[in-house]
């Protein structure tokens, strides 16, 4: 059905990344939802315009580039009721495997995390989607609250909410989860350099020691002598004990902290 329009309505009509918008003109209302859409439990994204005049409908053909008739107030919230109940569903999925997520990360097995960047991609597009979308749908409502069944489209913007929030959560969760997980990482780093500090400390004074007395150079001290060998292995242990004194030191010390 052809309907006649502003050209820059009809540009952001036709556009499909258009964000969600409720544009009240003085014959006719349009209104423009993007939202989440789910299919195969991906997360995609799909803009729907509306064409509201009195009480009659007509929703947006994006493949004919044309209007077709949906019908009154009630057919659209049967259209808009279907499809959010979808993404209500596929947020309380998510919830339930970044609860997953926290539970093996809290047990120290982080083999879920390979997942963390997928949740926090469909948590962010669902966010902000819906944030845009919960804003024209305002605007819609407040303008139709005498034509609707406000108890009806009550309920609907009740739940386009409580996925905003949802996804919210969600996503702050992901962080702490994340920040969590980086910590513990950071901490098994932590604890693999101060080992191989140890273990580089503990050889230094063999080195130093091995070192010296690997030159091939007249006057060495030892060279000679029938007990040089332990006389320098002596030497060694004696150079060690600070060493081993100061890293039992330095290890006790973090240990308290």
């Amino acid at each position: 059905m052809k309907i006649k329009l502003n050209q820059y309505i009809l540009e952001d009509i036709e556009n499909k990344d258009q964000p969600s918008e409720f544009i009240n003109m003085k014959e006719y209302s349009v209104l423009v939802l993007r939202l989440p859409y789910i299919k195969d439990d991906i997360v995609d994204i799909v803009s729907y315009a509306f064409y509201i005049k009195e009480t009659e409908i007509f929703i947006f053909n994006r493949e004919k580039k044309e209007f077709e008739v949906l019908g009154d107030f009630n057919s659209l919230h049967n259209f808009l009721d279907i499809r959010i109940d979808k993404i209500l569903s596929k947020i309380s999925k998510l919830h339930i495997e970044i609860a997953k997520m926290e539970d093996s990360v809290y047990d120290g097995d982080y083999s879920e995390m390979n997942r963390w960047l997928l949740l926090k991609k469909d948590l962010g597009i669902i966010e902000r989607v819906m944030a845009h979308a919960e804003l024209a749908y305002e605007k819609f409502e407040r303008k139709f609250k005498e034509s609707i069944d406000m108890f009806a489209y009550e309920d609907l913007k009740e739940h386009i909410n409580r996925i905003l929030r949802l996804a919210i959560a969600g996503n702050e969760k992901l962080d702490y989860i994340y920040q969590f997980y980086r910590g513990r990482v950071d901490e098994k780093m932590n604890n693999v350099m101060f080992v191989l500090t140890i273990l580089s400390a503990i050889f230094m004074p063999l080195t130093l020691v091995t070192g010296f007395f690997g030159m091939n150079t007249g006057g060495l001290p030892f060279v000679n002598d029938n007990i040089g060998t332990l006389k320098v292995v002596v030497l060694t242990i004696v150079f060690e004990i600070p060493f081993v004194w100061y890293i039992f030191k330095l290890a006790k010390f973090d240990k308290i902290r």
